[in-house]
């Protein structure tokens, strides 16, 4: 499998996938990574990153890398709950070299990286892009492609089976609000296939869920015959364990309660029927 991606737009990426029909091509869809809190998870998402190298899958990363909390002018910033490394006075840079050591060995496999509300938050009141940078010094240590994305963004996957071409096309948004308790923010995601036309997947994180709806639509061909479509809208979690054991903290004493940590894996699978190709689409839960 030969994956090569490049920018068609300002947040849009072209992802060209060369398969054979016995071939699968497996993508991590991830977000909400909190890399630098303490409370991340690093031995479940290193096990996640070396998966995806085994597989040779791409990855496709949504937003909120960076936890960044701790800086000057953050109200909840509070030295104590940074790692050892990230107690320095030049706390962004550290925050970017530590990530970009722990990345590098993985940086051949990303294909973009995106923006998430703590990152947007870090630019507009520190002036400095914690994403692009990290993006820069990836590219430039490992010779890779890493390309960064908006806090929303379109891929759009175009296989090729020896000369039998197909496209899907993937949406994501960071996410907004706070999910909702019940709804576990099923409803944005309603609210957002009424605006966005022709993905078959779409993904977002934010509020640290993880769930997995299919959904159908139909259309009219050119050749007026009608295509039966299945899609699937993908909420990503996290790998920050913020409730731990309950014993205290922002997420306890709101009562917001413990949220799944991990991340999904995305397969395209050729097929042939008769003599027209197809692509299967399998979401995993990566645990």
């Amino acid at each position: 499998m030969v994956i090569v991606a490049a920018k068609t737009d300002l947040n849009v990426l072209n992802v060209k996938v060369d398969l054979d029909l016995k071939e699968e091509a497996w993508f991590l869809l991830r977000s909400d990574a909190h890399h630098d809190n303490p409370k991340c998870d690093r031995e479940l998402e290193l096990k996640h990153l070396k998966e995806a190298k085994e597989r040779n899958a791409g990855i496709i990363d949504a937003g909120d890398l960076f936890c960044a909390m701790q800086g000057k002018y953050d109200k909840r910033s509070d030295k104590s709950a940074l790692r050892p490394e990230h107690q320095v006075t030049n706390y962004f840079d550290a925050l970017i070299e530590t990530a970009a050591d722990f990345y590098s060995p993985f940086a051949k496999q990303f294909l973009n990286l995106g923006y998430g509300n703590h990152e947007i938050s870090i630019l507009e009141k520190h002036e400095t892009d914690l994403t692009q940078r990290l993006a820069s010094i990836l590219n430039d240590r490992t010779k890779s492609n890493i390309q960064t994305l908006g806090y929303t963004g379109w891929i759009k996957f175009r296989l090729d089976v020896k000369g039998h071409k197909a496209a899907r096309i993937l949406w994501y948004t960071h996410g907004y609000g706070g999910g909702g308790p019940v709804s576990q923010d099923t409803i944005q995601a309603a609210r957002q296939r009424e605006y966005i036309e022709n993905a078959d997947i779409m993904l977002s994180g934010h509020v640290h869920r993880s769930w997995v709806q299919e959904f159908v639509r139909q259309k009219l061909r050119t050749d007026g015959t009608v295509e039966r479509r299945i899609g699937y809208y993908i909420k990503t979690p996290t790998y920050k364990d913020a409730y731990g054991k309950g014993v205290k903290g922002f997420e306890v004493s709101k009562g917001m309660g413990p949220r799944p940590l991990g991340a999904y894996w995305l397969v395209f699978k050729p097929f042939r029927k008769n003599s027209a190709m197809g692509i299967d689409i399998t979401v995993i839960k990566a645990n």
